[in-house]
């Protein structure tokens, strides 16, 4: 299901990071980032360096077909990772969007670990919930993933479960095969006290 016509994604601003659409111009931070140290891309899907501008031409593909809306990360200048909105879900009766998923979030190795992170979802739910309505937000990463797992738990995510051969596994060396996936969500009634969390 697309995301409503005419809905945007605009830029998003933090202290530490900001998010700008993602488009070709970052295809140079992008390709450094990816490089710097890939210990922590075993089951993310990260391109290598000369895989980059495919890598952005498929997600703009996703996102002409209204399925995503793919972020860069910028600190300072650098761009160093990516994120999106993406698997909107929408009334049944009307154009509007009941809730959407954050994902395909990769940072730069010396870009983890900075609060970066968890400030870049911050500024998506915010969006989401404040300016969108949505009622519910989704993450989800591979479940043997413990690194990813706990990052999203420290964004203030709550873990619901673990659902089998879910979806794809991007993992090395695991093409065609699925994975299972742990599922985490935050919901509207939840967001207010998060958000105070968030500037203590």
């Amino acid at each position: 299901m697309p995301f409503p016509a005419g809905l945007a994604a605009p830029v998003l601003e933090g202290s530490l990071v900001r998010l700008e659409p993602l488009e070709h111009r970052h295809a140079a931070g992008l390709a450094a980032a990816a490089e710097e140290d890939r210990g922590s891309y075993g089951f993310t899907w990260v391109p290598r360096a000369g895989e980059v501008g495919d890598y952005i031409d498929a997600q703009l593909a996703r996102a002409a077909a209204g399925t995503l809306m793919p972020y860069a990360q910028i600190v300072g200048e650098r761009a160093v990772g990516a994120t999106a909105y993406w698997d909107p879900r929408l009334w049944p009766d009307r154009d509007e969007l009941f809730a959407v998923e954050v994902g395909f979030t990769w940072l730069a190795a010396s870009a983890q670990g900075s609060g970066v992170n968890r400030e870049a979802k911050h500024l998506m739910f915010a969006h989401a919930f404040e300016q969108w309505h949505v009622s519910r937000v989704d993450l989800k990463t591979d479940a043997r993933n413990a690194r990813s797992r706990a990052a999203i738990e420290r964004a203030g995510a709550r873990f619901e479960g673990v659902l089998r051969s879910w979806s794809r596994s991007w993992a090395p060396g695991e093409a065609g095969r699925l994975r299972d996936s742990a599922i985490f969500s935050i919901v509207a009634a939840e967001w207010p006290a998060l958000r105070v969390s968030q500037r203590q």
